[in-house]
């Protein structure tokens, strides 16, 4: 059985050169994980639709993000410079994870090549963040009655600040996010758990502290669906990250999360989330740890069936 995975061309876009967002990463990713072509089934994502946007966002922040009449300092708190492109991109990358979503309660396990946009917010844009994936996907998913409960492990570096806000009231999600607590945002919301982590943490003192969470959460919250965030800016060359996990630690976390979600046998739907090292080969092979670990599991173990909703 190949692993479900979801990625676009259009993931990627036209930037300026002197940009700091790593934009070329989607698409670079993508040419790497060639070797692994045999054990993947790729899928094209559909454009988020504006009813499952509005699932978390306002209409009239959607209507300007749209239209291109987003004001200067709520462009800037974006990070991008807005396009048309930019538009698509961000509505691709949120329809991939709510495919990515949908695919996992399928087959067990999905990813997607993109996503992890955590701090949008309902009303606006931060951080490069312009839509927020996760929110959304978990949103729709349970409106629809396709699961019950959703688990949200986020294991970027920053705190998922739009994602703890925008399911705050959401009693059947539930938001983990362990982070680097001298680390952006500077005022940082309530998920309901936080794991801050002090800097400089590496591979042995982060896997324990996890491991010493993960496993009694999904046993104690018994969700249908966990969606996490496997952003590799915890890697101690990431430029934006105060942690100092290696390539072998990114990948014994990732390696971990599937797997303890894989022995209660429950569906795992992975994005890749943050990253920004200016080397954007070495980055692109820190999230394809992600990849990496998924067919490593997928070789050595089936994954158990979804339950059926």
């Amino acid at each position: 059985m190949r692993i479900a995975a979801v990625h676009h061309p259009d993931y990627t876009i036209r930037m300026p050169a002197s940009h700091p967002f790593p934009m070329a990463k989607f698409s670079i990713l993508k040419h790497q994980l060639v070797h692994f072509e045999s054990e993947f089934q790729w899928y094209l994502p559909p454009l988020a639709s504006r009813a499952e946007l509005e699932t978390v966002h306002e209409a009239h922040y959607l209507d300007a993000l749209f239209a291109g009449t987003l004001d200067r300092a709520a462009e800037r708190r974006s990070g991008f410079p807005w396009s048309e492109a930019l538009v698509r991109r961000v509505r691709l990358e949120t329809g991939g994870t709510c495919l990515t979503a949908r695919l996992a309660l399928e087959n067990g396990l999905a990813l997607n090549a993109a996503g992890g946009t955590h701090h949008a917010h309902a009303d606006f844009a931060s951080g490069y963040c312009l839509l927020n994936d996760i929110a959304v996907a978990t949103r729709t998913l349970l409106a629809g009655r396709v699961v019950d409960r959703v688990l949200i492990v986020d294991l970027d570096v920053h705190q998922g600040d739009g994602t703890a806000r925008l399911l705050a009231n959401e009693p059947r999600a539930f938001t983990f996010s362990m982070h680097a607590a001298r680390n952006f945002p500077a005022r940082k919301a309530v998920s309901d758990l936080d794991m801050p982590l002090e800097s400089g943490l590496g591979d042995d003192d982060y896997l324990e502290t996890l491991a010493g969470v993960l496993p009694r959460l999904l046993d104690e919250q018994q969700p249908s669906l966990v969606i996490y965030d496997a952003g590799v800016d915890v890697h101690s060359a990431d430029r934006l990250g105060h942690l100092c996990l290696s390539d072998s630690g990114l990948f014994r976390r990732d390696r971990f999360v599937m797997e303890a979600a894989r022995r209660r046998g429950i569906p795992v739907a992975a994005v890749i989330g943050g990253g920004y090292d200016r080397d954007i080969d070495a980055l692109c092979r820190r999230h394809g740890q992600l990849f990496r670990a998924a067919v490593l599991g997928m070789k050595e173990s089936r994954y158990n069936p979804p339950p059926t909703f």
